[in-house]
């Protein structure tokens, strides 16, 4: 990362597995800043292709060598705040955090403070900034309204390690989630692009020029009206579950935006999103040796459950959770 006072130079290379895309798709994919801060640093000319300026929706293709100029990050403004967040798995490397529903990972417009980032400032240490000075540490997000299983860098070799893993789709992350009504399937793969919604620009949706997303289930727990899920994301496509979920007819219990219904008022007792990212499994940064987290489903879900487990259903409940390191 750049000092400050000194703007830093990036060289970029277009990988032939990505394909052609939008230029700031690209830069964002390929740095990890968010896509609208990649847009204001091309509308101010800083990406140059061989010196001539790129323009965000511009077409590169694989071996395409892009030249990223980023500014000194402005002064910091965000305070410590003593947000209760619990930490489930550290090492000098890696924070694994289980952030609850309601929380915002990062402050975005309308979010100043009271997010995830101004809990870890509490915490006094300094934390990877590869990724902008506004997400310190980050990786990777949850939804508001997902809880869950959140990995956050200690420095900035581990953040370029678990972006590039993530990347590669090497991070495994498996969510919990209760889908409306009975899958026929008890294993299931959803393959379907998500782009923006053309008719409700702040909905994704299954669209034909979307992006490439999958997403893997495996029924665990069978209720009347409802069948609990693990799911596995093989991409990590912005409300990639609820989308595909409800895309086959399955939304997710609770889900105020791509539900309606029944199936958005969700099962007795549920008062928010029933979607939980339960597990993660990544590589080690240091030396590689598999790490595998767990996190129980909060309180309020349990109960939910333990209120559809009063009548008849089939399948069994999740393991019990764990978080331990494996050799590769």
């Amino acid at each position: 990362m750049a000092d400050a006072g000194t703007a830093e130079i990036r060289e970029l290379v277009v990988a032939a597995e990505d394909g052609r895309q939008r230029a700031d798709r690209a830069v964002a994919d390929l740095t990890g800043l968010s896509r609208a801060y990649v847009q204001k640093l091309i509308s101010a000319g800083h990406l140059t292709d061989g010196g001539r300026p790129v323009r965000a929706n511009e077409a590169v293709g694989p071996g395409t060598r892009l030249t990223l100029v980023v500014p000194p990050p402005e002064p910091l403004a965000l305070e410590p705040e003593p947000i209760p967040l619990p930490v489930v798995y550290e090492d000098p490397d890696v924070l694994v955090v289980d952030k609850p529903a309601g929380l915002v990972v990062h402050p975005s417009p309308g979010h100043a403070s009271g997010t995830m980032v101004n809990a870890l400032l509490a915490r006094g240490e300094v934390f990877g900034g590869i990724a902008g000075v506004r997400r310190p540490g980050i990786v990777h997000r949850l939804d508001r309204d997902t809880s869950g299983l959140l990995m956050v860098a200690r420095t900035d070799a581990a953040q370029a390690s678990l972006m590039a893993q993530l990347k590669a789709r090497r991070v495994k992350k498996t969510y919990l989630t209760l889908a409306w009504g009975s899958l026929a399937a008890s294993v299931g793969r959803i393959e379907a692009p998500i782009g923006r919604d053309p008719q409700h620009r702040i909905r994704m949706a299954v669209v034909p020029d979307g992006r490439e997303s999958v997403t893997g289930y495996r029924v665990r727990e069978r209720f009347p009206g409802w069948t609990l899920l693990e799911v596995d994301l093989v991409t990590g496509r912005t409300h990639q579950v609820r989308v595909h979920l409800a895309a086959i007819g399955h939304p997710i219990a609770g889900d105020p935006i791509y539900a309606t219904g029944a199936a958005r008022r969700g099962p007795d007792g549920l008062s928010r999103l029933f979607l939980h990212a339960w597990r993660l499994e990544f590589a080690a940064p240091s030396d590689g040796h598999l790490v595998r987290v767990n996190a129980p489903l909060p309180d309020e879900l349990e109960l939910v459950l333990a209120r559809l487990r009063g009548g008849d259903r089939q399948g069994s409940r999740p393991g019990p959770p764990s978080v331990g390191t494996h050799p590769r």
